[in-house]
């Protein structure tokens, strides 16, 4: 790839939207060129067991899922380049990018850099992740019947996710590292009813405990006030502690919600700026799910034909 390659569709991100974006891009003949992302496969690569994901009855591994689609996308045609786009131009024609030094154009783009959910940063954390850590009660919460597990945070997210795992789990405990939740009355009303929900205040996680084989065995928790550490055992862990769409670069070009999503146009994938669209958890922060990304790639993908289309009747 030259420095000033062009391509008629880019697309940033290579999760199950991106690919799904790729996948119609590349069938109607667009030559889509995907930018992998410093995680390619997006979320999914942190998941283990996937059994929502429609099609897949025995249920399926995050990784091969996602392996799957670059396979299926790549057959017909797509390019990939691995790498993080450091730098965007959204209103030149055509549109321009830069990825880490290596400038590219394309007539239409097409977002769907995702979000990321926001972790703690502990090495226990990362060590754990699939084998008993979590940042998706509605993805793994199954996994978890009858058994005990904590939530970490305070505000809606894990006021939400500690109700709904309570579906699955024997007993819900809420470690927040305050002695009040940010979460809306309501939520907070829902939770402190809850039979199945308990409070651990004024805890912050210092470790997560246990090993990649045997799973996690429990939590190393600090009071923030007394400074004393405690063992808190459980058998799961979810962080709820909010996530961050991957839209730093496009701010002051794309329209973003007050917490940095794209916004995209009623009943489309269209943002303010003509030829570049939005798909999945970058402009969604409601459903999050692989398959509702999957859609929106789908919709992203048939809005900018449509568009390249317009743009070709145009040039007459």
């Amino acid at each position: 790839m030259t420095d000033t390659a062009h391509y008629k569709v880019i697309i940033i991100g290579s999760g199950s939207a991106g690919l799904t974006s790729a996948l119609y891009t590349s069938r109607a003949n667009l030559d889509p060129l995907v930018i992998e992302g410093i995680q390619p496969g997006g979320q999914l690569t942190i998941t283990t067991d996937v059994e929502n994901f429609p099609g897949f009855p025995e249920g399926i591994l995050g990784p091969e899922l996602m392996d799957r689609m670059h396979k299926q996308v790549e057959k017909f045609g797509t390019k990939f380049i691995y790498g993080t786009v450091t730098r965007a131009d959204l209103k030149k024609t055509p549109i321009e990018l830069e990825i880490e030094g290596k400038k590219v154009t394309c007539d239409a783009l097409i977002i769907a850099s995702g979000a990321s959910a926001k972790l703690l940063g502990l090495k226990s954390e990362s060590k754990l992740m699939g084998h008993g850590v979590s940042a998706c009660a509605t993805c793994d919460g199954f996994f978890f019947k009858d058994k005990e597990i904590a939530v970490i945070g305070g505000g809606d997210s894990a006021m939400e996710e500690a109700t709904f795992l309570t579906k699955f789990a024997s007993k819900v405990t809420i470690i927040h590292r305050r002695d009040e939740l940010r979460a809306s009355a309501i939520m907070q009303e829902r939770a402190l009813k809850n039979p199945k929900i308990e409070f651990l205040w004024n805890k912050m996680i210092k470790e997560f405990l246990g090993n990649s084989e045997k799973g996690l065995e429990g939590l190393r928790l600090k009071d923030t006030k007394t400074g004393k550490e405690s063992d808190f055992a459980c058998q799961g862990a979810f962080l709820a502690i909010g996530h961050v769409p991957n839209t730093e670069i496009f701010k002051g070009q794309l329209e973003l919600d007050d917490t940095g999503y794209i916004i995209t146009k009623p009943k489309s994938t269209r943002t303010n700026i003509p030829g570049v669209f939005a798909a999945g958890d970058v402009q969604d922060s409601i459903y999050r799910q692989a398959i509702t990304a999957a859609g929106s790639g789908c919709m992203a993908a048939l809005d900018t034909q449509h568009y390249l289309e317009e743009l070709e009747f145009s040039k007459g």
